[in-house]
């Protein structure tokens, strides 16, 4: 009893200060390595970023390219980080929308394995494969609506620009001017570049944009793990708090925790388990998902109050758009009745096929995350 006691005295102690202190090191990491993807690019490409990225100019390979990269290194975080500080390069906002979407399916791969760990009882598994593949399918279908509509008409680049007009032009402010850490990360990026510099044109610029890449994954990974430490606990909580409280509580739900976590891969991989054990349905935990994907969203935030200069708010546009698809893809999808079951049947389908074949469940993660994407890329 005292045994046990003590686990949960332990369990409830406070996190340390140090802790916190560790985090707010790496978020300021995270600020300095966008900051040095944007310098590295503008470096390298020697301001036609446009002309080099456009192999990508075909919407479809940029959707690819993010998905792919996503389920490689499994965190939309990091990639829609990248994508950021490449917009401050100078990679148009236009080229990077598609890529912004692909990261929101690449995403999904974490919680699709970590379904596999149910794998040896048939039940359980067609549950958790089900929980893991209902966000696939809603993000699949958020494509499949917004991409057209996109390249048609450009409404997600014209929204996020309307949100960043008070920022420009009239009086010559921008993003910028109100940006309060540039005063803080601007000298030691500089620093970094003067050190490169011995590397010559353009493999200087191209040293910082991969020190950038390496410092964000680090960054990142590190920050999750942090608060994983520090929030998970909490998240659980508010998980199991909100079960059975409606849809709306659940998407704010999910969207909290996401936040807490700094990992939208945490908040689906927590739910999935529940699911598999058969506490919740699939049902339940849906919206939670939904959460997730706006509360991700912050991340890429973030990075933008990282960017100075001519595209700050550039950056910051590519930020908002990242938040406004994916709130407009909870409001239309889930907001209708028959586009909200489609996710659902189509996740029940495919976890009783898994269920009865696990070679379903293999060929699902290989063809839609890999093999698919990159016969298309070859294809365009």
């Amino acid at each position: 009893m005292a045994q046990i006691e003590a686990v949960h005295q332990q369990a409830e102690k406070p996190v340390s200060f140090i802790v916190w202190l560790k985090i707010v090191a790496l978020v300021y990491l995270l600020l300095l390595a966008v900051g040095m993807i944007g310098t590295g690019f503008k470096w390298a490409t020697g301001g036609q970023a446009k002309e080099l990225f456009e192999f990508a100019s075909n919407p479809f390979t940029a959707l690819i390219i993010g998905t792919v990269c996503t389920a490689l290194i499994q965190s939309s975080s990091t990639v829609t980080s990248i994508i950021v500080g490449m917009v401050a390069g100078g990679l148009p906002v236009a080229t990077a929308i598609p890529m912004v979407m692909g990261a929101n399916i690449g995403t999904t791969i974490t919680n699709t394995l970590v379904s596999l760990g149910h794998v040896r009882d048939k039940e359980e598994f067609k549950r958790a494969f089900a929980a893991a593949t209902v966000h696939d399918f809603f993000n699949l279908i958020s494509v499949v609506i917004f991409l057209p509509l996109e390249i048609a008409t450009g409404f997600l680049q014209k929204i996020s620009a309307w949100m960043v007009a008070p920022l420009s032009s009239t009086d010559g402010m921008s993003m910028g001017d109100l940006n309060f850490m540039k005063a803080i990360t601007k000298p030691i990026i500089k620093s970094v570049q003067g050190a490169m510099e011995v590397l010559g044109d353009p493999w200087g610029g191209v040293a910082m944009i991969l020190l950038g890449i390496g410092l964000i994954f680090v960054s990142i990974t590190f920050i999750g793990k942090l608060l994983k430490v520090a929030m998970v606990g909490k998240a659980k909580q508010i998980l199991h708090n909100a079960i059975g409280r409606g849809p709306v509580t659940g998407i704010f739900s999910g969207t909290i925790i996401t936040i807490l976590v700094q990992s939208s891969s945490t908040t689906t991989s927590l739910a999935v388990p529940l699911v598999g054990s058969g506490v919740f349905k699939v049902r339940d935990i849906y919206p939670f998902t939904l959460g997730a994907n706006i509360g991700t969203c912050v991340t890429a935030l973030l990075a933008a109050t990282a960017v100075s200069g001519d595209l700050a708010n550039a950056a910051l546009q590519i930020s908002l758009v990242h938040l406004v698809y994916n709130v407009l893809g909870v409001l239309v999808i889930f907001g209708l009745p028959f586009l909200r079951e489609i996710p659902l049947r189509a996740a029940a389908w495919l976890g009783n096929l898994a269920a009865e074949n696990k070679l379903y469940a293999v060929g699902y993660i290989l063809f839609v995350f890999f093999v698919i994407p990159l016969f298309l890329i070859l294809l365009s």
